[in-house]
């Protein structure tokens, strides 16, 4: 149901992944309806967050959720979003209020993670002035996936999404 702004309150359904060995964290915003629809991380299927993270991984296109969790754990990669709970118009992060964050400073203590990446200015933004100083450590901003920012190439994606392999 959408406010008076034409917002709708959001909450982060379904849990981060990520096992004892992760290494290297992924943080988008917040899922997207169709991500909320499946239930699981890009979701929307012209988001090129998968197709990206198989080619810098040397890894074939997971097919299903089963494989794309696979995919990230194999190679010491978790994946959530920097918040729980937020009134937003659809997946468009610019409208977001009243941000909730994920507790992700209690991921960190359960894992490896010394890396933190986030995928788009907002995530950045919302990571900065909501996680960082529970968190303590810095996040590197890559480009969007999202099929709105269709101004960054496939190539460019994948030169910004390598330096996570090049760095561990």
């Amino acid at each position: 149901m959408q406010d008076e702004e034409g917002l709708q309150y959001v909450t982060h359904e379904f849990p981060p992944l990520y096992d004892q060995d992760s290494e290297i964290l992924i943080l988008g915003s917040i899922p997207s309806p169709k991500s909320r629809e499946q239930g699981f991380y890009y979701g929307h299927p012209q988001n090129r967050f998968w197709k990206v993270m198989a080619a810098v991984l040397g890894e074939l296109m997971p097919e299903d959720i089963a494989q794309k969790k696979e995919m990230l754990l194999h190679h010491h990669i978790a994946l959530w979003d920097v918040l729980a709970e937020c009134r937003i118009r659809g997946a468009a992060d610019g409208s977001i209020r009243d941000a909730v964050p994920n507790d992700i400073a209690s991921l960190l203590i359960k894992t490896k993670i010394r890396r933190i990446y986030t995928t788009g200015a907002t995530a950045q933004k919302l990571y900065e002035k909501l996680v960082y100083p529970t968190a303590g450590i810095a996040a590197v901003r890559l480009p969007s996936t999202s099929p709105a920012n269709c101004a960054v190439g496939f190539e460019r994606l994948c030169e910004a999404y390598r330096q996570i392999t090049e760095n561990s």
